[in-house]
């Protein structure tokens, strides 16, 4: 765990010790929250594991939805949350939308045993290219790679990159240090470098995506379920705010007309990859807007207040990081006070 994860733990901790998820709720909490989730399945126990932000055990969710519950939370599809936001009225039961990226199998393995014992409805982001297996899971293939390799290199014009990955810290932090780095530029050459990493690491990208990602099938199945909403995550996954307006546009309209036409039904509801001001700003909102969405959610974390409810297509969520699976932290997230906090005050991040 690197120094910023820890200082969040102690963050975590400090709310929790303090009282602070308690006496400062009331002005946190807002109308209530959309988790973000993305794999729940049991902890492999793996040292090395840079994408375990991205995933959490059963165990956790069940705990998580069990607080909510007890803290007065109702749990509401993702059609309900424009009409909870417009409505005045001061003293509702706060509520709470569960949100899936990706179009996991694990989703379906571990979640929904979960949800449903919970009863509590949900909404799974498909991104096409993950379902037709055309699209790349760029950040599992680095992982991959940089599993196999003992030493990561990579040169490309402005970026040199030359790191010892024979144990797990070396790993982690050449991991670290090419991400971010790739994260930086544009997305072209992230996703050529990572290629060119795997296949020098004997990564089977393709491989990838047929073992954790539904398939069209699955998905149609998993639409006739009561309680499960699909919606659209674009066609490749791209970083939005990294592509010119045309590209934008086909990413986010085809995939929802592609979506409706394997599962039969509409797709009122967005979430954009990647999901930081780096990845989707007010441009991006405005397309999904004139698009027709009900909603499109972010990354950028946050409670919903009654501000939002003109911002439709740019709400935050509450992400449920792997990294922070305790109960303090559970309870913290749940109050609103970590978001508080990281948005100084500010109820709305939309610029």
């Amino acid at each position: 765990m690197n120094l910023r994860s820890t200082i969040i733990r102690f963050g975590m901790q400090a709310i929790s010790l303090t009282g602070a998820d308690r006496w400062l709720a009331s002005a946190a909490r807002g109308r209530g929250a959309i988790l973000m989730l993305h794999h729940v399945r049991p902890d492999a126990g793996r040292g090395f594991a840079p994408n375990a932000l991205l995933e959490v055990t059963p165990g956790f969710l069940d705990e998580v939805l069990t607080l909510a519950k007890a803290e007065g939370f109702v749990f509401v599809p993702l059609d309900e949350v424009p009409e909870r936001l417009a409505d005045p009225r001061p003293g509702a039961a706060p509520f709470l939308a569960l949100t899936f990226d990706d179009g996991y199998r694990d989703n379906v393995v571990h979640a929904q045993p979960v949800l449903e014992r919970h009863g509590a409805p949900w909404t799974v982001f498909v991104t096409t290219g993950f379902a037709d297996r055309t699209a790349r899971l760029w950040w599992l293939e680095l992982e991959e790679a940089v599993r196999r390799l003992d030493h990561v290199a990579v040169d490309d014009g402005d970026l040199a990159i030359a790191h010892p990955a024979r144990t797990d810290a070396e790993k982690s932090a050449a991991f670290e240090q090419l991400y971010w780095a790739l994260r930086r530029g544009p997305e072209e050459r992230l996703l050529a470098v990572i290629a060119g990493l795997a296949e020098r690491a004997g990564v089977d990208g393709r491989a990838l995506v047929e073992e954790l990602c539904l398939d069209w099938a699955e998905i149609a199945a998993l639409a006739r379920v009561p309680g499960v909403t699909i919606g659209a995550h674009t066609l490749t996954h791209p970083m939005l705010a990294k592509h010119d307006a045309a590209r934008v546009r086909e990413e986010i309209e085809r995939s929802r007309a592609i979506i409706a036409e394997r599962v039969g039904q509409p797709v009122r509801h967005f979430a954009y990859p990647v999901g930081d001001p780096t990845s989707a700003g007010p441009r991006e909102f405005a397309i999904t807007r004139e698009a027709g969405f009900a909603t499109a959610v972010t990354t950028r974390p946050g409670h919903l207040f009654v501000a939002h409810a003109q911002h439709l297509t740019a709400l935050p969520r509450v992400s449920l990081n792997g990294l922070y699976q305790t109960r303090a932290a559970a309870r913290a997230l749940l109050s609103g006070v970590p978001f508080l906090l990281w948005n100084r005050g500010r109820k709305l991040d939309v610029a």
